[in-house]
């Protein structure tokens, strides 16, 4: 299919050839018919992608400082690495568009394949968007004013949030296309509509869309005439400068304990004495209205009861429509232009070089009415396998752009052949970076590819046990990252697929201790224990001949508990997804896997997350203890991990894997090293081992650490320790 693309970091704009994508749990898939440039919010994102480097920087500070934090923890050359790949991820384009339904992923309701609806899909011939963010188009109204939809709800939030009502008088400041969308639903709702813009042929297009008083020169004076020296009863700022201009005429215009909302983006150094003086309010919109933003909402699918919000911004997205369908809203004044997707480049050369007035741009489609998940080649040279492992990916996101993928080029074992991504876009790109030779958004077809011996699975952590049977099923290894799964039940799975491959390999056995080797071979992403500082603290204490302690401190740092690691059925919770690299590495230092665990947390108030900070204490088989501290809630500076091995005469110390300290015999050494945790050495060990058909961490060890840390949030729930 087709795509609008923009590199970031070159400032290219282009329209890609990418793999459809697939259908999900959740989503409908979309074959557009037409999408609505967003002018404004587009070019802002083309004049970003265009600026240096330090241009980049001066616009978002915030992303500069935390790169400074990354120069501190992980050093200047593997930040820098880390930025310019950032800088090459290519975005989509676009958020309101307009198509049919070709198909609903599992747990969608009230929608169907030949429904036609709105989304805030990008400008592409597919798309795969959220239940909650599609709204019906109604009968009689064509696709091209349909897109609008999602663009038009940006304007219907701010009006909501101006508290207007009937005979009221309203100021609409910037007269783009939310301006004048903004002008057309006051106008429909009964309000009295004065509207300015420094483009006198946007205020003369004003008027036709409902404005009373449009002007270039109108400015609080004249507001003031205009409504009887009382002022406007509201202000809805839509315009787009970095000009403290819009505000300081507000504030002017607005009267006393009137309301300013601010939709678009404006310079914010607010005067104090009129807002004091007139006790006027300030609110600044949210896009689309509730529900933006809110991963339960947007991503999950859970609906907010209309008794209690009634204008999500679903129904922000219908009402819209429905305006349409009742002949109360024409958007057909405000098409200026219109382009085929495959001339959609046209649109944003005429955006860049202003050479002709333009408003409304419309991208249209063909009717393509197959899901269109095919794999797109991206090199005509076949890979070439000798000697390697031919590998296929699942997923292309940043831990697999920025640190796993690196480390497979690094070790030079694999041959890359398939990589899928949820929607193609981040497949095809990072396929293309990385040498592989298709890109999918359809996970079926790595499976499937006889070229590929071996599966890599970096995806979000409830995929990872389907992966790893489906693998099993397929005949291949498989690497997940980790963790290995989510609960028993998905456990379970994965031991009848291991004991359903029958085959002869050293590393697996059930419960009663019966072989259950395979052809096909599991691995963990615990980079840890292939850490140069870990390796050599295991060797330190390779002689040992008594039981050892372990400790082992996470300075974690804090997640908003909205995210998605932090979500039992997505992600686990932080336990499962991260401390599990604690437990391994305590059962490699010791060199024996937990029987028993005991975890306990802080205090919290109702509705807070403290799982992320508590203690883990495990027993091991050969009567090592190790105590894991895995706590969020301190400073990012601070180093990350501390790992501390005492026993046999001996302290082994590791500073976040750049300093190491060994005591022996009354001898204390201390050794720096470059930080590495371990994903090189991971990668080209996990390599050889699928070269030889081997396991590389004993299936005993990879089945009692995932107990161990489901156990852990058990404890944590029941408070008592339990047997692994």
């Amino acid at each position: 299919m087709l795509q609008v693309v923009q590199d970031i970091g070159s400032g290219k704009t282009s329209v890609a050839t990418l793999p459809g994508p697939n259908v999900v749990p959740g989503q409908i898939l979309v074959a557009n018919r037409a999408s609505l440039v967003s002018a404004g919010t587009e070019k802002m994102v083309l004049d970003l992608s265009k600026k240096s480097l330090l241009g980049k920087a001066r616009e978002r500070p915030d992303h500069v400082r935390r790169v400074f934090e990354k120069i501190r923890n992980e050093g200047l050359v593997d930040t820098i690495q880390q930025v310019r790949k950032k800088l090459d991820e290519p975005m989509t384009m676009g958020y309101s568009s307009a198509g049919v339904v070709i198909a609903c992923g599992d747990g969608v309701q009230g929608y169907k394949p030949g429904d036609r609806v709105a989304s805030n899909g990008p400008h592409a011939e597919i798309v795969s968007v959220p239940q909650n963010l599609c709204a019906r188009i109604p009968d009689h109204v064509p696709f091209e004013h349909a897109s609008f939809g999602v663009l038009g709800s940006i304007a219907l939030q701010g009006v909501r949030l101006s508290k207007t009502s009937v005979g009221e008088t309203v100021l609409v400041v910037g007269l783009g296309l939310v301006g004048q969308l903004t002008v057309a639903m006051l106008a429909a709702a009964g309000c009295r509509v004065l509207g300015t813009d420094l483009d006198e042929s946007k205020c003369e297009l004003a008027m036709k869309m409902g404005a009373e008083v449009a002007s270039s020169s109108l400015n609080a004076t004249k507001v003031e005439s205009l409504t009887n020296a009382l002022g406007a009863d509201a202000v809805i700022i839509t315009a787009s400068t970095k000009s403290n201009g819009p505000i300081e005429m507000a504030a002017n215009a607005i009267r006393p304990k009137g309301r300013v909302v601010l939709v678009g983006v404006v310079g914010l150094e607010l005067d104090r004495r009129p807002w004091y003086f007139k006790e006027a309010e300030f609110v600044v919109s949210c896009s689309y209205g509730p529900g933006r933003y809110d991963p339960n909402y947007e991503e999950r699918g859970i609906d907010y009861p209309a008794a209690h919000v009634r204008w999500t911004e679903q129904r922000n997205i219908q009402a819209v429509l429905d305006m349409m369908g009742r002949g109360q809203l024409d958007v057909g004044l405000l098409i200026s232009h219109r382009f085929d997707i495959q001339q959609a480049k046209r649109a944003y050369e005429l955006i860049e070089s202003g050479d002709e007035p333009y408003l409304g741009i419309v991208i249209n489609y063909p009717g393509i009415e197959t899901t269109g998940t095919s794999a797109v080649s991206l090199t005509s040279r076949p890979a070439s396998t000798s000697g390697k492992v031919p590998v296929g990916v699942l997923g292309a996101g940043n831990f697999a752009r920025m640190v796993l993928l690196p480390a497979m080029e690094k070790c030079g074992n694999f041959a890359p052949i398939s990589i899928c991504s949820a929607k193609g876009l981040s497949a095809a790109h990072t396929g293309k970076s990385h040498g592989f030779t298709t890109a999918t958004a359809d996970e079926d077809e790595v499976f499937a590819n006889d070229q590929v011996k071996a599966v890599v699975s970096i995806t979000r952590h409830d995929q990872h046990a389907r992966h790893v049977v489906k693998a099993l099923d397929a005949g291949k290894h498989v690497f997940v990252e980790k963790p290995l799964c989510l609960n028993f039940e998905e456990l379970e799975e994965i031991e009848n697929a291991l004991l359903g491959a029958r085959s002869e390999e050293l590393g697996a056995r059930d419960d009663a201790g019966r072989s259950v080797e395979t052809e096909s071979t599991i691995m963990v992403g615990f980079n840890r224990r292939f850490a140069p500082a870990c390796v050599r603290m295991k060797k330190f204490f390779s002689d040992a001949t008594e039981p050892l302690t372990v400790s082992i401190r996470f300075n974690a740092g804090d997640i908003p508990a909205d995210h998605w690691t932090q979500h039992d059925e997505e992600g686990g919770g932080r336990i499962i997804g991260e401390a599990c690299h604690a437990i391994d590495l305590a059962t490699y230092l010791t060199g024996s896997v937990p029987v028993r665990v005991y975890a306990e947390s802080v205090g919290s108030a109702p509705g807070q997350i403290s799982d992320d900070k508590c203690f883990i204490t495990l027993r091991h088989a050969n009567g090592s203890i190790s105590n894991i501290g895995y706590l969020a809630g301190g400073d990012k500076r601070f180093p990350k991990e501390r790992i501390e091995v005492i026993g046999t005469g001996r302290v082994g110390v590791i500073d976040d894997y750049k300093v190491v300290t060994e005591c022996r015999g009354g001898k204390l050494s201390t050794t720096k090293m470059k930080m590495d945790k371990g994903h090189a050495a991971e990668m080209k060990a996990w390599a050889d081992c699928v070269a030889k058909g081997k396991w590389l961490i004993p299936w005993k060890e990879l089945r009692a650490t995932t107990i161990a840390s489901i156990l852990a949030v058990r404890s944590l729930r029941e408070g008592m320790p339990f047997d692994v």
